[in-house]
């Protein structure tokens, strides 16, 4: 009813434009609120208290105008001038009945509306690294990401839910070596303990599972324990897989569903990562120092240059964020909203930087990030 109230005022201010009323260089801007008191109407606007000066009229004066002016049609009862100057609408019984009609006949598909057009969307929200269970910042994450999908959906995109795992690197080692250091009998107090290792108390039930030689299966991943303690490969398989399985059954018992689920090794093992390295260096927007290979993320509005392979030859996450999205925009995702938490709201700057030195097409501002 609001946008009809709108048109209704916008066809009565071009009538008074063409009877010399009203100049036509005017640009009203037409706000249409909810009264509080409804002996006072449905809906008022302000227009003739924000056209009046310019008009050389009294707001009153100018809302008696309008009202005269205004077409007449079977959702408006009638219409009063108040105080100052607002014009008071006071819909008819017929246009509350027609609202009721168009929920009886449109069910569950009401309020939806197709401005998204069939445009594909990717939204990745959750993300947690494979490292322990969901905690709570993760939940809202999961609720903040999930209502955005739903919104999306509901306005006629074509949206693409995603949980990207972070299966890689250092965090990966330091898990496989702290259920492995579980394995061999030792506890988190105990001086062989992994120095960078995980202390948590799931950490003892991945290690038990594993020694029992339990079956896993966790979306595109299906292992068993083995119970060698000595094989650490097997035991980073196994814990991974254990811990994503946690994971998504939190997930489903929370409501949440995703239509993709990305690893972060597939990158380094379809060579995306290197190909992005080199696609970098060749773009002439890197630079050696101190063994180290640096990106020049200031040339696009970072605050600091950012390393992207360490002096040891590991490279920081930074890069592999980069590949990934770079990954999203050739999968034909013009659009991307990435849901995180605001302790990521470092990688904002150095993300779009690094896409925008990597790939000439991609638009400045790509990608769009909500944070909690």
């Amino acid at each position: 009813m609001k946008q009809e109230i709108i048109e209704l005022i916008e066809q009565a201010l071009e009538a008074l434009v063409v009877q010399g009323k009203l100049a036509e260089d005017i640009e009203p801007r037409i706000q249409i609120d909810r009264t509080r008191d409804k002996s006072h109407g449905d809906l008022a606007s302000n227009i003739a208290l924000t056209l009046a000066r310019g008009a050389g009229l009294q707001p009153r004066e100018l809302a008696e105008l309008i009202r005269a002016a205004l077409p007449a049609v079977d959702c408006v009862q009638r219409t009063e001038i108040a105080g100052p100057g607002f014009i008071n609408f006071f819909l008819s019984d017929d246009s509350n009945q027609a609202v009721v009609r168009r929920i009886l006949e449109q069910g569950s598909r009401f309020g939806h509306s197709a401005t998204g057009q069939g445009r594909k969307v990717q939204v990745e929200f959750v993300s947690a690294n494979p490292t322990g269970p969901l905690h709570v910042g993760h939940g809202r994450g999961a609720a903040v990401g999930d209502s955005i999908c739903r919104l999306l959906r509901a306005s006629g995109w074509d949206v693409s839910s995603e949980f990207y795992y972070n299966d890689a690197g250092q965090q990966i080692d330091n898990l496989a070596l702290s259920v492995q250091a579980r394995c061999r009998g030792l506890g988190p107090d105990a001086p062989d303990w992994p120095e960078d290792g995980y202390r948590g108390d799931y950490i003892k039930d991945v290690a038990e599972a594993y020694l029992r030689g339990d079956k896993v299966d966790a979306e595109d991943q299906h292992v068993a324990g083995r119970g060698d303690a000595a094989d650490l490969e097997d035991i980073r398989r196994f814990a991974v897989a254990y811990l994503r399985r946690e994971q998504d059954l939190d997930l489903r018992a929370f409501g949440v569903h995703f239509d993709v689920y990305f690893l972060e090794s597939s990158l380094y093992a379809s060579g995306e990562v290197e190909a992005a390295v080199g696609a970098l260096v060749e773009n002439g927007h890197t630079y050696e120092q101190d063994g180290a290979l640096w990106l020049r993320t200031t040339d696009f509005g970072d605050d600091k240059d950012r390393v992207m392979r360490k002096s040891d030859g590991g490279y920081t996450y930074f890069l592999p964020d980069v590949a990934y999205h770079l990954n999203k925009w050739q999968r034909g995702f013009e659009r991307v909203i990435n849901e995180q938490g605001a302790d990521h709201h470092s990688t904002v700057t150095r993300v779009r930087a690094g896409l925008q030195a990597l790939h000439k097409d991609i638009p400045e501002g790509w990608p769009d990030y909500v944070l909690h």
